[in-house]
C-alpha cells in the first residue's frame, strides 16, 4: 500500500486528493499538512470526508511525512519550489499541483509568476504530467509538474489537430471556469454575491496559463504556435468549458477520425459522436475530459468543445492518475467513477 503525503491540504484540491485516495485500492493518505489548521481533524474542516479519513492536519516539520512514497503539493505558487527537494532527497516521489515546475524556461516562469525560482535545476528535470502526451516520461519521473486546469482542457482539445499538422493560422481558446478554480481563500470577486448572476472575462491581456499551453502545443507541433487564450469566470462551482477555434481549410481532413484515433487508448478522454455538445455537469467529480467538434457552415474553422472538472481532471484526479503511472499501478485505479448528475 503506497503511503501518500499531502502538503497544504486545506484547499479544494487537498480535499479532492483525500476523497480520491480514500477509495484507492493501493494507496492511502498517510499525512496531510497545514500550519494554520494543525491539530484539526480533516473531517472537521471537510465534513464530506467524515468516515473516510481519521487524519488530523500536522505541521510540515512534524515528521509525519517521513516515509511517504509520494508527496503531493496542493499549495500556492512558490511553496513547492522551496520544499520539493527535501522530499526528493528522502526518497519520495513528488507531484506538484501548483505551477512551480510546469514551465521549463526559467526566465519565462519568472516573468509570468513574478518570483525568482528557488530550484532552477529541478525545472530542467521535472516532467510535465499530461499523461496523454508524456506517459513514458512520467513513468520514470521523480518530480512531476501536474498541469493546470485550463491547460489540460485546451491542450487536449487542440492536440489531435496540431499533431496532424492540419491547422493554419492562429489558435484561439475561449475558456470558462467555475469559481472553485480560484481556490478556497476569501476573495471578494469570487463571493457568491459577486460572481452569481454574472459572467465576465478576466486576464484578457495575458493569463499565467498562456505560456504553459503554448509550451505544450509547440512541443506537439515542433515549432512556434500563435495562441490567444482568454479565460472567463462562470457563476458555478465546478467545471471548465473550453471553446477552441482553429482553421482547418482542407475539407479532406477527417476530423472525427483524428480525434477518435488519437484518444482511442486514453481512459480519461471521451470523444463524443459528431455534432454533440458536451456539458460540464457530465464530468462533475470525474477524471474525464469530454470532447466534441463542429465545422460551422462547413467553413474553414473547426470549433472544438472540451469540458472537464477543474478539481479532478484539472487538478487532483490527474495528480492521482500521474501517481498511478509513476508506481506502475493500473492507471484508472481510484478514478473509475462516472460524473455526478445532476
Amino acid at each position: 500500500m503506497l503511503k501518500a503525503g499531502i502538503v497544504g491540504g486545506t484547499g479544494y484540491t487537498g480535499a479532492e486528493l483525500i476523497r480520491l485516495l480514500s477509495r484507492h485500492p493501493l494507496a492511502r493518505a498517510a499525512a496531510i499538512t497545514s500550519r494554520s489548521e494543525a491539530g484539526t481533524a480533516v473531517a472537521d474542516l471537510f465534513p464530506s470526508l467524515r468516515g473516510y479519513t481519521d487524519l488530523e492536519f500536522v505541521t510540515p516539520d512534524s515528521g509525519e511525512m517521513d516515509g511517504c512514497d509520494v508527496v503531493f503539493f496542493a499549495t500556492p505558487g512558490g511553496v513547492a519550489m522551496e520544499q520539493a527537494r527535501g522530499y526528493l532527497e528522502r526518497g519520495a516521489r513528488v507531484i506538484d499541483l501548483s505551477a512551480d515546475f510546469r514551465i521549463r524556461d526559467r526566465e519565462t516562469w519568472e516573468r509570468w509568476y513574478g518570483l525568482t525560482h528557488a530550484s532552477p535545476d529541478l525545472l530542467e528535470t521535472a516532467v510535465y504530467g499530461l499523461p496523454e502526451v508524456g506517459r513514458e516520461a512520467i513513468r520514470g519521473a521523480a518530480l512531476v509538474a501536474n498541469p493546470g486546469c485550463y491547460p489540460t482542457a485546451v491542450q487536449l482539445g487542440f492536440l489531435p489537430l496540431v499533431e496532424a499538422a492540419v491547422v493554419e493560422g492562429p489558435l484561439v481558446a475561449d475558456a470558462k471556469s467555475g469559481v472553485s478554480g480560484a481556490g478556497r481563500s476569501a476573495k471578494i470577486g469570487f463571493n457568491l454575491c459577486e460572481a452569481g448572476d454574472s459572467f465576465k472575462a478576466y486576464s484578457a491581456s495575458g493569463h499565467r496559463h498562456l505560456p504553459e499551453i503554448r509550451q505544450g502545443l509547440e512541443r506537439a507541433r515542433g515549432g512556434p504556435v500563435e495562441l490567444t487564450f482568454v479565460p472567463h469566470l462562470l457563476p458555478m462551482i465546478r467545471g471548465i468549458h473550453a471553446t477552441l477555434y482553429v482553421r482547418v481549410p482542407d475539407r479532406g481532413v477527417d476530423v472525427q477520425e483524428l480525434f477518435d484515433t488519437r484518444y482511442a487508448a486514453e481512459p480519461f478522454v471521451d470523444v463524443m459522436p459528431p455534432g454533440q455538445h458536451p456539458d460540464t455537469r457530465s464530468v462533475r467529480g470525474a477524471n474525464t475530459c469530454r470532447i466534441s467538434w463542429h465545422r460551422p457552415q462547413d467553413g474553414d474553422t473547426v470549433v472544438v468543445l472540451a469540458v472537464e472538472d477543474n478539481l479532478v481532471k484539472g487538478a487532483a484526479g490527474q495528480a492521482v492518475q500521474n501517481m498511478n503511472i509513476m508506481f506502475g499501478i493500473d492507471e484508472i485505479a481510484g478514478l473509475d467513477a462516472p460524473g455526478m448528475v445532476p
